[in-house]
């Protein structure tokens, strides 16, 4: 199958064939000539499955053919959980669209609000929004939502996670009831399936995360490492293995900053991401680790769903994420569009609970490797594949996190690789630096 069957008129598919692409993904397979004809959709398909073209092509084709008719309105919108996310939409639309005479603009907070009011003042075909910035700039009168023909919710999922339902509900409620409704979710929660009732009115469920997630082309493992050893461990992985790039993901902006500061001591440098760092500087060092001028960038949660790199070859869960969907949204930052990636994970003992969750949600253990002179002497136990959270488990301890799944019950025996050092190796700590053997990785 190639894009030509799929409905899509001539502009869009020369600048899908610029883009070298020419084999639509299961998602754009299926979704695409429905959303073409008009209809509701609610997808389920993961990171890296090329989602974002599956909504963005049929909104440039079905709007090609009008235009916007008053200042400070749209005919498309389309609802993002973070800044970076929508950035990266309004360009793919910007490709997508290079020969029509479309209009797409992104809306977000953290900067002046003026050239957004006075961008929407010109008028737009599509825009591209985090629901907060679009709530406020509504309430202010700088756009209306009459004229809207499409809605779509990008990553609703992570969006619920968010805190944003309520300007979510907000904005579909001033919303033109005459509308196309498209939804798309990682995983379709309880609370994913509600939004998508009062979303999307008798709405096409498609899901290809069954047939995609099951063998992903990227290499997963992890390492047992006291937390204190967690930084002096990565330095050595990084030195020892030379790695091009690598996106490094942490749960705290404080610990990303700690984080570059103890890698510099060590003569590596990196940058970070957070939510403490202006839209300008975190929008410049991701276009820099794009470019490659970043080897080694540290990323708070933000970027899970906000970097699209071609052909970045490793993420590194410097911690582990909550809930366990974030684990997947991480690691499919690597392997896209079929490309080969590597995961790795440094794992203490108190990410066990996590570890449980995450593995439970891929329903297999990941391999375990260790490096001497790091082992942990706190010990991370094997992980229990039919983990529940405390908070599902009932009265009579169904649910209990003693018992193993059967036919998954865990064997340590090939699961961890085991490296040797020289006898005189000697590893630093987090306070100081590490005297590093010769590359235990090479094989």
């Amino acid at each position: 199958m190639s894009f030509s069957t799929l409905g899509l008129s001539a502009p869009i598919l020369t600048a899908i064939s610029e883009l070298g692409y020419q084999t639509p993904t299961p998602i754009q397979a299926e979704a695409i000539p429905l959303a073409l004809k008009g209809k509701n959709l609610i997808a389920a398909a993961q990171t890296g499955s090329g989602k974002t073209a599956t909504f963005v092509l049929p909104i440039l084709e079905l709007l090609a053919k009008g235009e916007t008719q008053r200042k400070k309105r749209a005919r498309a919108l389309i609802l993002t959980p973070t800044r970076e996310l929508a950035v990266q939409v309004t360009r793919s639309i910007e490709q997508y669209g290079k020969h029509l005479e479309l209009k797409a603009m992104a809306i977000y907070g953290g900067v002046d609000m003026a050239p957004q009011k006075q961008m929407l003042i010109q008028g737009v075909d599509i825009v591209v929004a985090t629901p907060g910035r679009l709530r406020d700039l509504y309430t202010q009168r700088a756009i209306h939502f009459d004229e809207i023909e499409m809605l779509v919710l990008d990553e609703a999922d992570r969006m619920l996670d968010m805190g944003f339902i309520e300007d979510i509900t907000k904005i579909i409620d001033t919303l033109p009831e005459q509308r196309q409704s498209l939804l798309f979710s990682a995983t379709l929660s309880r609370q994913v399936r509600e939004l998508a009732k009062e979303t999307a009115d008798k709405a096409i469920q498609l899901s290809v995360t069954k047939k995609s997630e099951g063998k992903p082309n990227i290499e997963q493992w992890l390492v047992t490492v006291d937390k204190d050893k967690k930084s002096a461990l990565l330095s050595h992985l990084i030195q020892e293995n030379s790695w091009p790039q690598a996106l490094i993901f942490i749960e705290t902006k404080h610990g990303a900053a700690k984080l570059v500061t103890q890698l510099e001591k060590r003569g590596i440098e990196a940058e970070a991401i957070h939510s403490g760092r202006t839209q300008a500087i975190r929008e410049q060092i991701l276009a820099d680790f794009k470019a490659g001028k970043v080897k080694y960038l540290i990323s708070t949660g933000i970027s899970a769903r906000g970097i699209d790199i071609d052909e970045l070859p490793l993420v590194i869960n410097y911690d582990l994420p909550f809930p366990a969907d974030e684990y997947v949204h991480r690691i499919g930052r690597t392997g896209r569009a079929g490309a080969a990636g590597e995961a790795i994970s440094l794992v203490s003992k108190d990410d066990f609970k996590n570890l449980c969750m995450i593995e439970s949600r891929l329903d297999h253990l990941i391999e375990r490797r260790e490096v001497e002179g790091f082992e942990p002497r706190k010990a991370v136990p094997v992980s229990i594949l039919n983990y529940v959270p405390k908070s599902k488990r009932d009265a009579k301890g169904e649910g209990s996190n003693e018992r193993v799944k059967a036919g998954n019950k865990p064997s340590t025996k090939n699961n961890k690789r085991k490296v040797t050092k020289p006898k005189d190796a000697k590893y630093g700590s987090e306070s100081g630096d590490a005297k590093l053997p010769l590359n235990p990785w090479k094989r």
